[in-house]
């Protein structure tokens, strides 16, 4: 059974979304502020934490940047009362997943959640048959789907699951060049549209845990008025 962590001070909101995610067969817990979900985190395993962005103390951006920093890796879903472009691009550039607005319906969240768990575990057709024994191998770079793992030489990357997808993606088309458009409807597959900036702050993200320059990249080049590919 997956395990959810829902974060928000409105207790309705946690009775319906408790409720929904139940019946939908998860085992879901709950916190009502940041600082408790963090320590929740850090001493349970959650396949992924719906988080309101609206919290007190600590907001849901502080807390999925705290995350993060503390290699915690959950996929995380964002809440909002807010439809301001700008807080959706801050919350993907903390390391959110995905990101919804209020009011949402009970079946919709479900269903993004299921989506997002699994676009977490990758069944990419293209990636099993790109796969060796090694795992898919390019220069330095090491990728293990199954293990969920990633390493550049000796040293293993921490990624999100959104920048191990996009990762895992271009692995699969090795110097293939691939347009914004191309990388977001095939890795984020829905909501979005058009709104290929998210497709720069997830690259910018790898390029910094795994080129020495990022402004010279060696393996995530930009094709200047196309896109961007990965080189082996």
């Amino acid at each position: 059974m997956r395990k959810l962590l829902i974060v928000d001070d409105e207790q309705s909101i946690l009775t319906l979304l408790e409720f929904n995610l139940q019946k939908a067969g998860f085992e879901v817990s709950k916190a009502m502020d940041g600082l408790t979900a963090i320590k929740m985190a850090k001493v349970e395993s959650f396949d992924l934490i719906v988080l309101d962005v609206m919290l007190p103390g600590m907001d849901g951006m502080e807390v999925c940047k705290t995350l993060r920093m503390e290699k915690i890796n959950t996929p995380v879903l964002m809440l909002t009362a807010k439809d301001e472009e700008f807080d959706k691009i801050l919350g993907l550039e903390l390391g959110a997943d995905d990101y919804m607005t209020k009011p949402f319906s009970p079946r919709e969240v479900v269903a993004r959640i299921k989506a997002i768990l699994r676009r977490s575990q990758p069944q990419e057709k293209d990636v099993q048959e790109a796969e060796t024994e090694d795992g898919i191998v390019l220069g330095q770079l090491r990728i293990y789907p199954e293990k969920y793992e990633v390493f550049f030489g000796d040293r293993r990357l921490e990624l999100t699951p959104k920048e191990f997808e996009l990762l895992q993606y271009m692995a699969a088309h090795p110097g293939r060049v691939m347009t914004r458009d191309q990388l977001l409807n095939a890795v984020w597959n829905y909501d979005f549209v058009g709104d290929s900036r998210i497709v720069d702050v997830h690259i910018s993200h790898l390029r910094e845990k795994i080129e020495e320059d990022t402004k010279q990249p060696k393996y995530i080049k930009t094709v200047r008025g196309l896109g961007y590919k990965l080189e082996g």
